[in-house]
């Protein structure tokens, strides 16, 4: 497939956010830092990083505690170089007692692009809400892009 290149239409920007989304629900972090260029720039809720090294060593950190990830990207919008996404992704926590407290991360991302179609900037803004293994969306075998997510959660 060849790379997806800025300047985006609708089809693209699409496209770009799908790749991201399957990309990201490998849990794998340098095959994801390679969508990124060598000094990209990004905010992560209250953190900010800069460069591939420190989004691997980001990621790392983060799918050590975000058991069981399962994310969606949805296109928000988009222009020339930038899109916007919704993301909805749920994980547990593995409690002291052995029991799990699932979680579901609701937020918005921005990013941009260079012209390679390297993402040279992502900024990231996400809450964290307590759901119940019943509430879950994203069970194992069901397809993320198939879930029906309602205006009450939009």
């Amino acid at each position: 497939m060849a790379p997806i290149v800025p300047p985006f239409t609708a089809e693209t920007a699409l496209q770009k956010v799908k790749v991201a989304q399957d990309l990201w629900n490998t849990r794998d972090p340098a095959k994801v830092a390679l969508a990124y260029t060598p000094d990209t720039i990004w905010r992560n809720r209250d953190t900010f990083l800069q460069g591939r090294d420190q989004v691997i060593s980001f990621l790392t950190k983060k799918w050590e505690k975000e058991n069981g990830y399962r994310l969606r990207k949805d296109l928000f919008a988009f222009t020339d170089n930038k899109i916007a996404v919704q993301f909805f992704y749920e994980w547990f926590e593995e409690k002291a007692d052995g029991s799990r407290q699932w979680y579901r991360t609701y937020g918005l991302e921005d990013w941009t692009f260079n012209s390679d179609g390297l993402m040279r900037k992502r900024h990231m803004s996400g809450n964290d809400v307590p759901i119940s293994d019943a509430d879950r969306w994203f069970k194992d075998g069901v397809d993320v892009n198939s879930v029906h997510i309602t205006d009450a959660h939009l």
